[in-house]
């Protein structure tokens, strides 16, 4: 990297603050170990700034996935400013480029140009300047302008107040200092950049095989959610990242239980039957592809129930989905009650023979993936 390249600012500031903080830790936790609150109010602080970039940051600002009231927005700034991350209109600027450019020279942090360059060294190199063709919206937004205006600024006052706040709650400022904020910036840092590197690289692509995006649970262990980052690239606008009941994902937890005491609205959501379509469409080649290298079986006859079946699939996804929306219409429209339970009849029929396609391509699927090419 050129020196007139170089990000001075906040490249200097990460590089020294890491490096001091790896050293000088050891002696902290020897001569002065923090109490088991200093840990838990540590944690608590590392998840309310986390959150506040997950579902601030990104999912809010970034995607516009909900609609939050102006006191919510407050706190999302607040905490944003403790996370030492820079301001959400610079944040949300980037990551809509490496969204429109994922996996090109265009995006700020490709996985292209290696693991590390992804996880850290792509912000030590000059910003672009913001245009502001890409976040118009939040060149709007006073709060955000506010909090762009004096980024740095807000990064050490909100940092400062959590340092008297948590020093004089335990009575212990110098475990104030290094756990509750050097090693919790620190670890918020590291697991926010997990999503940049580990997150293209470790892990499955249900949704989209052509990105580099990858799917998986221990990554949203570490990232408040964020790990089922396959999916987001494919279907952005949704709110949640984890779409199943057992799906790690505090940030879709947050902004749903703001919802439920109205201070949060408009949650966008991708329709189930639409995730099903895009799931079939991309396994499809992925099974063909999987035949073809296979000698020892009837090519064509898998080939063929492979793409029956998913056509079948695609094709009661769409006629599902048009039908639902002509019950949906009826009811807006008043119609007949017979002519509404005709459909509604239609459609728990449809339903039902979904199922036991969807049961069907899920056997086909596991059955074809454990056949493996022999090596001759």
């Amino acid at each position: 990297m050129k020196i007139k390249e170089f990000n001075w600012g906040p490249g200097l500031f990460l590089i020294i603050y890491q490096t001091l903080l790896l050293i000088s830790l050891p002696f902290y936790f020897y001569y002065a170990p923090p109490s088991w609150g200093m840990v838990a109010v540590s944690v608590v602080l590392l998840y309310l700034t986390g959150l506040s970039i997950t579902a601030g940051y990104h999912r809010f600002y970034s995607h516009r996935s909900y609609k939050a009231k102006p006191v919510v927005e407050a706190a999302l700034l607040f905490f944003g400013s403790m996370a030492g991350q820079g301001s959400a209109l610079r944040w949300s600027f980037d990551h809509r480029l490496h969204h429109a450019h994922v996996d090109t020279d265009e995006d700020p942090y490709s996985i292209k140009k290696g693991f590390w360059y992804a996880h850290f060294l792509w912000i030590l190199e000059k910003q672009k300047k913001i245009d502001p063709k890409v976040v118009p919206d939040l060149l709007r937004n006073p709060l955000v302008q506010f909090q762009h205006k004096y980024d740095f600024l807000l990064m050490i006052t909100t940092n400062v107040i959590a340092f008297f706040f948590v020093g004089w709650l335990l009575d212990d400022y110098v475990g104030a200092f290094f756990l509750a904020c050097w090693t919790r910036l620190f670890a918020l840092h590291h697991f926010t950049w997990f999503i940049n590197s580990l997150a293209h690289t470790w892990g499955d692509r249900p949704f989209c095989q052509e990105q580099s995006a990858v799917n998986n649970y221990v990554i949203a262990l570490l990232t408040f959610g964020e790990g089922y980052h396959n999916y987001h690239h494919t279907f952005a606008n949704d709110y949640r990242n984890g779409i199943r009941w057992y799906h790690f994902d505090p940030t879709k937890w947050l902004i749903w239980s703001l919802n439920k005491v109205g201070l949060t609205t408009g949650l966008k959501r991708m329709d189930a039957y639409t995730i099903k379509k895009r799931m079939v469409l991309e396994r499809q080649q992925l099974l063909l592809d999987r035949v073809c290298d296979l000698w020892y079986v009837k090519k064509d006859e898998l080939e063929k129930t492979v793409l029956e079946l998913s056509d079948r699939l695609v094709a009661k996804i769409a006629e599902f989905n048009k039908l639902r929306d002509d019950y949906r219409a009826a009811r807006r429209e008043g119609q007949e009650r017979e002519r509404l339970k005709e459909v509604k009849l239609e459609l728990a029929k449809l339903k039902k023979s979904l199922k036991a396609d969807w049961r069907l391509w899920i056997k086909l699927s596991r059955n074809i993936l454990k056949l493996k090419p022999l090596n001759i």
